[in-house]
């Protein structure tokens, strides 16, 4: 075993070597949510303020604040516009949930959400060049009830400081209520990263893993396995971009969807569900081992593994399978369990396995592409618009089985993303400005290195120290414990 690199590129060598793949692959886990928890607590969260402007003197105080800013307010006043220029409006986004599906936690309550929320914020600045700030709300109504209505009332009654809304972790079938109502009532972008996100970066490595196994989109047998708001969007992604939904086959809590679920149908919370009940599956196969076999793809986004997703269901699948297994914090069965089973390629939605197929890939160039153009929403065009951006710029520097996407170090997929989205918002007549590509391109890579550089300058000086040693240590000694009991 080796020391704990401060860059955590190493996690596969700091456990005993004794430890076998499954010790290791839980070791990760354990490790990972231990040191999270250290972190937060030494830093107290890792999202701060920090002004963009000079104070020269003291009178350059009645220039940022009264008497000055006056002119700024009667300005927006009359031009609405004018709010993105004179403002951080532009750049600003707000991260909204009411917390009740947290990862793979659950109902965490409000603040139980703020972790994941000022973890959206920070890779939103840190790759993509946007400021971010987390909105936790309790969203229960008299009844005790999460209900959807008081979420959209908050996003439309805080729309003016924003240039966009980015909704996350809320519980199905709210989620789907609150997205499409806000989507078409707000004067900016909406977006469910939940859904839209990950349905986009799993359609990207989806074209990927497809490529290098020799079939087509419109041929493959696909089963999902979830129904909720990423595995219904990534379905209608997929069918949108040329997925065939007669070959698909998904599963929720109580089966396979299809047109005998008069539950699905009864409940018209869960439209989006009913509309795939009515366009795949039309066999009305019941069982996973039956959908399993000769299936070409498994995209899962459900119960945390590592034993959701059996062996003998994989083994089950065409030659050259692919499996995306994405639920977190731990995958529905590890990839080395999945490889040992016949498949091909293997994904999930963690960057210490090969293959991260994750939102973070997605958002922060999605969103500045929309900001940059401000976009009046982001349709699914620009979703599949900016996953065949990821699976392109990967396919370009070269892709194979244990490497289908971008890496979230690759700092030019950003910017390069963000001008594709850009573009089709134009083209999709979203956009309130239009831009050229390389415009597009030269503002978020500006942005983006600014929002870098300034992360880098801080801690170079001093006003943000690196992890201590002792944390680290302190993380493997209690992962040890735990896995070895």
């Amino acid at each position: 075993m080796e020391n704990i690199s401060v860059k955590l590129e190493n996690l596969g060598n700091i456990f005993p070597n004794n430890w076998s793949q499954e010790q290791i692959a839980k070791g990760k886990t354990v490790f990972l949510k231990r040191l999270s928890e250290l972190a937060h607590k030494h830093y107290s969260g890792k999202i701060q303020v920090v002004p963009k402007v000079p104070v020269p003197g003291f009178n350059w105080f009645n220039v940022w604040y009264t008497p000055g800013v006056s002119k700024v307010s009667t300005t927006i006043r009359e031009n609405y516009d004018a709010s993105f220029d004179l403002s951080n409006r532009g750049n600003l986004v707000a991260v909204v949930s009411d917390s009740t599906r947290v990862l793979g936690d659950g109902d965490c309550t409000p603040p139980g959400g703020l972790g994941v929320m000022e973890g959206k914020a920070f890779l939103m600045k840190y790759l993509g060049g946007v400021d971010a700030v987390a909105l936790c709300v309790d969203s229960k109504g008299k009844d005790g009830k999460n209900d959807p209505d008081k979420i959209i009332e908050f996003v439309k009654m805080c729309q003016h400081s924003f240039g966009a809304v980015n909704l996350e972790d809320i519980s199905q079938p709210n989620c789907f209520k609150v997205l499409d109502v806000l989507r078409e009532e707000c004067q900016i972008p909406v977006w469910h990263d939940d859904a839209q996100g990950t349905a986009c970066v799993t359609l990207a490595g989806l074209i990927n893993a497809l490529k290098l196994a020799g079939k087509k989109m419109s041929e493959a047998k696909i089963v999902f396995f979830g129904a909720g708001a990423s595995n219904t969007t990534i379905a209608r992604l997929i069918i949108a971009d040329g997925g065939e939904p007669k070959n698909m086959i998904m599963f929720d809590s109580k089966g396979t969807l299809h047109t005998d679920r008069a539950d699905i149908k009864a409940d018209p919370r869960f439209y989006r569900k009913w509309e795939l009940c009515e366009s795949t599956n039309p066999n009305k196969v019941q069982t996973m081992e039956e959908a399993m076999k000769g299936a070409d793809v498994l995209i899962s986004l459900s119960t945390p593994g590592p034993d959701t997703i059996k062996r003998e269901w994989v083994s089950l699948m065409a030659p050259k399978s692919i499996v995306f297994v994405c639920a977190n914090p731990v995958p529905e069965i590890y990839p080395y369990a999945a490889k040992e089973a016949g498949a091909f390629i293997v994904a999930t939605g963690r960057g210490d396995f090969p293959n991260q197929v994750n939102n973070s890939l997605g958002f922060p160039g999605i969103l500045k592409g929309a900001l940059i153009v401000r976009a009046q929403k982001i349709t699914d065009e620009m979703a599949i618009a900016a996953a065949h951006s990821l699976a392109k710029y990967a396919e370009k520097r070269g892709i194979d089985p244990e490497n289908i996407t971008p890496t979230m170090d690759e700092a030019d997929v950003f910017p390069v993303e963000a001008a594709d989205v850009a573009m089709q918002a134009i083209k999709d007549g979203v956009a309130r400005r239009e831009v050229t590509w390389d415009e597009a391109y030269q503002i978020a890579k500006k942005d983006i290195e600014y929002s870098r550089s300034l992360t880098h300058s801080l801690c170079d000086n001093g006003f943000i120290t690196e992890p201590p040693q002792e944390m680290l240590q302190d993380a493997l000694e209690y992962t040890k414990k735990q896995i070895e009991g």
